[in-house]
């Protein structure tokens, strides 16, 4: 029983090493890739959907792992214009292509904001978000027992700042299996949405 105890212990202190280990290589990728999308949103890529077109063309054949890691980027740091890479995407690539790059990127980025929310809590919110802002939501998501519908109703609709809620869904007792739900189930319809729309526009 002792030994048993013991072995137990030994498994939850590996896999809270291994989840701190993955947690620290995840912040450091995003670190990185934030300053590579922040230089070309402060360089005027990001100005238009032609500009965002000729910024990722440059990539070539790796152009549409490039707009995932964009709009991974752009759900992490909510100042980022989402709604160009789905544009983007779908102008770029079709209807198909486009769908799937901004889906899985910004499925991504949304579980990356879900789980940096968990790790580094309150500290983390109150340096992204504006005060008032961050009170008046924090308090409702962490209180609120109708969250989780109001969560799964905010991933499908269009234009709705869904990108902040992923982070206050982090600060819930929400756990993470519901989370990826949500997201997963949620976030593909408004996707497909601009997909079909902004294909139009070819």
């Amino acid at each position: 029983m002792k030994i048993f105890k013991k072995d137990k212990s030994e498994n939850k202190t590996k896999m809270s090493r291994n989840i701190t280990i993955c947690t620290a290589i995840m912040v450091l990728f995003l670190i990185a890739a934030s300053a590579v999308v922040i230089k070309a949103w402060f360089d005027g890529k990001f100005d238009s959907v032609e500009t965002l077109k000729e910024y990722m063309s440059g990539f070539g054949v790796f152009a549409p792992v490039v707009l995932m890691l964009f709009q991974a980027i752009q759900v992490v740091i909510p100042i980022l214009p989402g709604f160009l890479g789905c544009a983007c995407g779908s102008v770029m690539f079709g209807v198909t292509v486009g769908f799937w790059s901004n889906y899985i990127g910004i499925s991504l980025g949304s579980l990356a904001a879900f789980i940096l929310a968990k790790v580094f809590g309150m500290p983390l919110l109150k340096t992204l978000f504006p005060q008032g802002r961050y009170k008046k939501w924090s308090e409702w998501a962490s209180k609120s027992k109708s969250f989780t519908a109001f969560l799964f109703v905010a991933m499908l609709l269009p234009l709705f700042p869904d990108d902040y809620f992923c982070y206050f869904a982090g600060l819930s007792e929400m756990k993470f299996k519901r989370f990826l739900w949500i997201v997963l189930l949620g976030k593909p319809w408004c996707i497909l949405a601009y997909s079909l729309g902004f294909s139009l526009i070819k």
